[in-house]
């Protein structure tokens, strides 16, 4: 996984350009500033016509303790609905959930720090409860705020972040925006991975970036973001540091036969079209909802 960063800083001193590096070990072309950019090129040849980008900026994203995340609706959420922000399932504060586990309405007094977008932190904002969090066949949590999302409009300016009601497609450029580095990655979906295995945990239709989206301790949470639209299609989660197959912090590819296929250096996502099914009236999370296919406790 993109590591939370507990202890990153000890680490750095320690191990020099190990886990959860700091901002001064940035691959060279990985990352950038709030920019509207096209990824570098890659070996998707552009339609015709495509959609003008939209400039992502650090709106509406967060800060956590040890992780990335950003405010987010779906479609219909209602100005009064309370907000909910979006991580990694290993981000929680109660640790990584186990193969199978699945949390649902745990209470939560946990902190966010919201940004602008120049990336600037603007307020705090706070959960309630983890309203659903697991890492089994995805890697997500979803935590409800105090503040309703009018109240969040009204007091910063900032509108949440939209969830996408469709799955993506292969060639979609992307914008993974980390609110705790301030940073911004840019790149292209190279494809989907049937099943996504690391260390005890398997998930399942990931999303997989073209190599230019170099994440990063720290980046575990952020919304990935549709250059075209705006909307968020997929939350960073993980990546293979080193080249080993299948264990912690170096996850394999596994497809429909079997095949195992190892890629180093490459960053993977989980997508998030899947969760708007389950989010109900009031934005609450309803997994008995039709078309809800995250795992139930």
């Amino acid at each position: 996984m993109n590591k939370p960063l507990v202890g990153a800083f000890l680490a750095a001193l320690l191990l020099g350009a190990g886990v959860a590096p700091a901002v001064a070990a940035e691959p060279a072309g990985s990352a950038s500033e709030v920019s509207a950019e096209a990824a570098p090129q890659t070996k998707y040849t552009a339609p015709d016509t495509v959609p003008a980008a939209k400039a992502v900026t650090f709106a509406g994203t967060v800060a956590l303790s040890n992780c990335s995340g950003s405010v987010v609706r779906i479609p219909d959420a209602a100005p009064t609905d309370p907000a909910l922000v979006l991580s990694n399932g290993h981000c929680m504060e109660s640790g990584f959930p186990g193969p199978g586990e699945v949390v649902v309405d745990q209470p939560s007094s946990r902190t966010f720090t919201l940004l602008n977008a120049s990336g600037s932190g603007v307020g705090t904002l706070k959960a309630s409860k983890i309203a659903y969090g697991t890492m089994t066949d995805t890697d997500l949590s979803l935590y409800e705020l105090t503040s309703t999302y009018q109240q969040i409009e009204d007091s910063y300016g900032i509108r949440a972040l939209e969830l996408e009601t469709a799955h993506p497609t292969a060639g979609t450029a992307i914008t993974v925006a980390s609110g705790y580095w301030k940073r911004t990655y840019s790149c292209d979906i190279d494809g989907f991975v049937h099943q996504l295995k690391e260390g005890r945990w398997t998930w399942k239709d990931s999303v997989r970036y073209t190599p230019e989206c170099q994440t990063i301790g720290g980046t575990s949470g952020s919304p990935v973001i549709d250059d075209a639209t705006g909307k968020v299609v997929a939350v960073n989660n993980t990546g293979n540091e080193s080249g080993q197959e299948c264990t912690d912090n170096n996850p394999c590819e596994v497809d429909e036969n079997g095949e195992v296929t190892v890629r180093e250096g490459i960053n993977y996502a989980q997508q998030t079209y899947n969760m708007v099914p389950c989010i109900g009236a009031g934005s609450k999370i309803d997994l008995t909802r039709e078309g809800c296919a995250l795992p139930k406790p």
